[in-house]
């Protein structure tokens, strides 16, 4: 248990109360007394304006269920439905049209197309990984994947085959995207730097590039090149020339490795994908987040058997086409996820002995944090901080966090404005008024991005009375997220998002299937977003491809033509009409829901794990968090709500997972089963909480119920 001191009105986690004032304050001139004093000031006021906010949710949702309740039987009328849902205050008057004012957006948001990751902030490994996954090794990449099939896809040992095979996959690529004049990039001989212009060398002959102006510099003797750095649609390739690697042993030209400019942004997640519950916790996650600010993260560990650091990567310096020294951002930007504003934290407590809500000290530490970078501008050169802000429910939600960051910049002595916001177009209420959030955040606003999960698990929540949901494989053919996912994409071109903040769209969630990816995701670009998220360096580097394979900004030109989503289709509720499914067919959704629950859940609870790669019920590894979570237990909470299955029938299914779950973790040493003891078992006990109490959870959200549930396991390990 957390051990507190008092700070004017305040009684603050010694743990916490530490971190701030000897490490996060630190060299930012700010004195620890006038933080804290200004701190909670700012947080008696804001509190109480994020408790009603809370309120008013839990008092809409009361209405929307009676309105279902007394015309259950009835199809509903979406003129009808509109104008109920206008009367209490759900739909929003849309306004004028407007475009957004955000200012000294730095280039990766504004200007590069190009995927996103997503790290959980509180593995200091993983996060170093995504910084640096700006740059990688896209011959690794396709090596190590199932995008090259061979043999030995699965080997230790190199496969030259296989090698060679990687070798024609990029040369294909080049000569699609970075043709050459005259020749092909497969059967090439050498390259060289003369008069300002990369030259091709094949057969005693010349060649060149068809656009010139793709070659933008080198490293090394001009001609002897150790890198030739090439640049197509705002990206990055260095061809690196090592004629002595292993890897370039059958290649003429001596290439040993082509390095893509992959992750572009990546996003330093609070929220989603961290069991973050206390002031240990938090403290873990925002260290980490300091040390990315300062530039000084480093963390060592073992692997195979060898010590190993790991550490921010420099810039990359490179010779111009003019012979003038350029350097190359050589980490990915780095946005931060604070929380949303429902859930409350004891790392504090109020004077009326309440938790702090966490979102609200988020904002104050995180953006502290950021002062460090200001000063040296290694992060953001315009000098913004990126906050990215989720699961806010419509205009007032979103006005309430740019007050926030007001009174954020206020106490820290920033520029207005120097906090930008990135919302997360994931909760029905805020899709439905889209235009009207971002108009409430218009001078801060950095980016919109789509959530299906989150938005799913809303829709079923919001609706949880309007009848049983389809299922959730069907969720995606559905009418209301076509409309869902247009929405987004117009509202942002319409606010004047091209060219100056991201339009974004949701995770690829099988790690392992990146052929599959290459062949679904760039849908992603086809549709009009700027950025996608992927979930590793090595997703990262293959999605790049398809930035180079379209420009995005003219695609955006084209779509802004197109009609607008409608919001009728918007608010069309996917309940299926007069189900008949088998009791097979049932038991089999439930089952596959279920599996996936219980392995993220048993993780969460007993190991403090926040977002993990779960095998589901065929063994395929999917990304899971609390995303996944939320639609999984809304949906077998709907259905047993209409009577599709039984509260008996989900208790056996879940102990039959269970005993699956516990199978496929059979090799993880701090693995406890579950299947041992149901009774016992805090995590089988969450996972069917969460489920069985889904209807009651505030916007059926996981994290009350994992985050309770959490805190008892680690005082019963204490």
């Amino acid at each position: 248990m957390s051990k507190y001191q008092s700070i004017n009105n305040l009684k603050v986690s010694q743990k916490l109360l530490s971190f701030v004032n000897d490490e996060l304050l630190n060299d930012i001139n700010i004195d620890p007394k006038d933080f804290w004093a200004g701190f909670d000031k700012v947080v008696h006021e804001l509190t109480p304006r994020n408790k009603e906010l809370i309120q008013i949710r839990d008092d809409m949702q009361k209405k929307i269920d009676d309105w279902h309740i007394q015309n259950k039987g009835n199809k509903i009328n979406i003129d009808e439905y509109k104008k109920f849902l206008k009367k209490i205050g759900y739909l929003k008057d849309e306004g004028p049209d407007f475009k957004i004012q955000t200012e000294n957006v730095d280039n990766e948001i504004a200007q590069i197309a190009g995927p996103q990751l997503v790290v959980p902030i509180m593995n200091a490994r993983y996060t170093l990984n995504a910084a640096n996954a700006r740059w990688v090794s896209l011959y690794d990449s396709l090596y190590g994947t199932n995008i090259i099939e061979s043999d030995e896809g699965g080997s230790e040992r190199y496969d030259p085959l296989r090698g060679q095979e990687v070798i024609k996959y990029v040369r294909e690529f080049f000569d699609n995207y970075i043709p050459l004049e005259g020749t092909s990039w497969k059967n090439i001989a050498g390259l060289k730097v003369v008069n300002k212009d990369l030259v091709i060398l094949k057969d005693d002959y010349e060649y060149s590039l068809k656009d010139k102006n793709k070659f933008v510099g080198h490293r090394g003797d001009a001609n002897k090149p150790s890198a030739i750095i090439i640049k197509n649609n705002q990206l990055h390739f260095e061809i690196i020339i090592n004629p002595k690697a292993f890897s370039a042993a059958h290649d003429i030209a001596g290439i040993s490795d082509v390095i893509a400019e992959s992750a572009i942004s990546t996003i330093c997640d609070n929220e989603d994908s961290v069991a973050a519950v206390d002031a240990e916790d938090k403290v873990v996650c925002y260290k980490n987040w300091l040390g990315l600010m300062k530039g000084d993260l480093k963390i060592q560990f073992e692997k195979n058997g060898k010590k190993l650091e790991r550490k921010l990567n420099p810039d990359r310096s490179y010779i111009s086409k003019d012979g003038k020294g350029l350097k190359l951002h050589g980490r990915s930007l780095l946005l931060i996820r604070n929380v949303g504003h429902l859930m409350t934290n004891p790392s504090i407590i109020l004077k009326d002995g309440s938790e702090i809500p966490e979102g609200i000290m988020d904002a104050f530490i995180t953006t502290a944090a950021a002062l460090h970078d200001l000063k040296r501008k290694k992060n953001s050169r315009k000098g913004s901080v990126y906050i990215v802000k989720p699961k806010m429910h419509g205009p007032e939600e979103t006005a309430f966090t740019d007050l926030i960051f007001s009174k954020v910049e206020e106490l820290l002595g920033l520029e207005k404005y120097t906090c930008k916001i990135g919302i997360m177009d994931e909760e029905r209420r805020t899709s439905a008024n889209l235009k009207e959030c971002i108009r409430s955040l218009k001078n801060r606003v950095f980016f919109i991005n789509t959530g299906f999960l989150d938005r799913t698990g809303d829709e079923m929540h919001t609706s949880m009375e309007a009848g049983p949901m389809i299922k959730k494989g069907d969720m995606k053919s559905s009418k209301w997220i076509s409309a869902y996912e247009n929405n987004n994409v117009d509202i942002g071109l319409r606010c004047g998002f091209s060219g100056k903040a991201q339009i974004g769209k949701g995770m690829w969630a099988m790690p392992d299937k990146m052929k599959e990816m290459m062949s679904d995701k760039i849908s992603h670009l086809k549709a009009g977003a700027n950025c996608a998220w992927v979930p590793s360096p090595t997703a990262a580097s293959l999605h790049a491809l398809h930035y180079h394979q379209i420009n995005i900004f003219e695609e955006q030109r084209k779509i802004i033509n197109r009609d607008k989503a409608k919001l009728d289709d918007l608010l069309n509720i996917p309940t299926a009409d007069r189900p008949n499914w088998s009791v097979d067919e049932i038991n089999s959704e439930i089952s596959n829901s279920a599996q996936t629950l219980l392995g993220y859940v048993v993780r969460w609870i007993d190991q403090g794990v926040g977002c993990s790669k779960v095998p589901d019920i065929n063994n395929v590894g999917l990304m899971e968090d609390r995303a996944t979570l939320r639609i999984s237990s809304q949906h077998i909470a709907n259905w047993i709500h209409h009577g599709i299955t039984t509260k008996m029938q989900v208790t056996e299914i879940m102990k039959e997972m269970a005993k699956i779950v516990d199978e496929q973790n059979i090799n993880d040493k701090n693995y406890i089963k579950m299947s041992d003891d149901y009774e016992r078992s805090l995590a089988f006990k969450t996972a069917c909480d969460l489920i069985f109490k889904g209807k009651d959870q505030p916007s059926g959200y996981t994290e009350p119920l994992l985050h309770l549930n959490r805190l008892k396991k680690k005082i019963n390990q204490s």
